[in-house]
């Protein structure tokens, strides 16, 4: 008999729900217009009967039958387990790193970079070329008629 159920292959995001995960599942997209490859991620919220996986687990989810309002895949396997490093506050113990009093950092010296004076540049004063400078008012009536 042929499997017909959907699989997929995601990133565990969140355990913190009794017996429910949500699993990050990125699938490559080609984009339409600029034919780069985007990446989009699905989440999706999957029944983990035994609470076994974890946040940063790689798993199979299955597609199943409606368990919840949004719950509709089920954990198969966990492929590969995250790597999580439990520390007991016990264990915790402040290192200070020490200072070596001799050595001194590189300091260098104060560098003033060279000032220019500000020059203006020369400005010519504007010149109507269509109006002579000597001529009264009465006269460019008496042209202009």
């Amino acid at each position: 008999m042929e499997e017909k159920r959907k699989t997929r292959f995601g990133r565990v995001v969140n355990d913190k729900m009794d017996k429910t995960v949500v699993v990050a599942v990125e699938t490559p997209r080609r984009h339409p217009l600029y034919k780069k490859t985007v990446k989009r991620a699905v989440k999706y919220k999957a029944h983990d009967e035994d609470n076994k996986s974890k946040s940063g687990d790689f798993v199979r989810i299955v597609e199943t039958r409606p368990l919840s309002k949004l719950k509709r895949w089920r954990v198969a396997e966990i492929i590969t387990k995250s790597e999580v490093i439990d520390v007991k506050p016990e264990e915790i113990t402040e290192e200070i790193p020490e200072v070596k009093p001799d050595v001194k950092p590189e300091v260098k010296p104060d560098v003033k970079p060279e000032v220019k004076p500000d020059v203006k540049p020369e400005v010519k004063p504007e010149v109507k070329p269509d109006v002579k400078p000597d001529v009264k008012p009465e006269e460019l009536t008496e042209e202009i008629t």
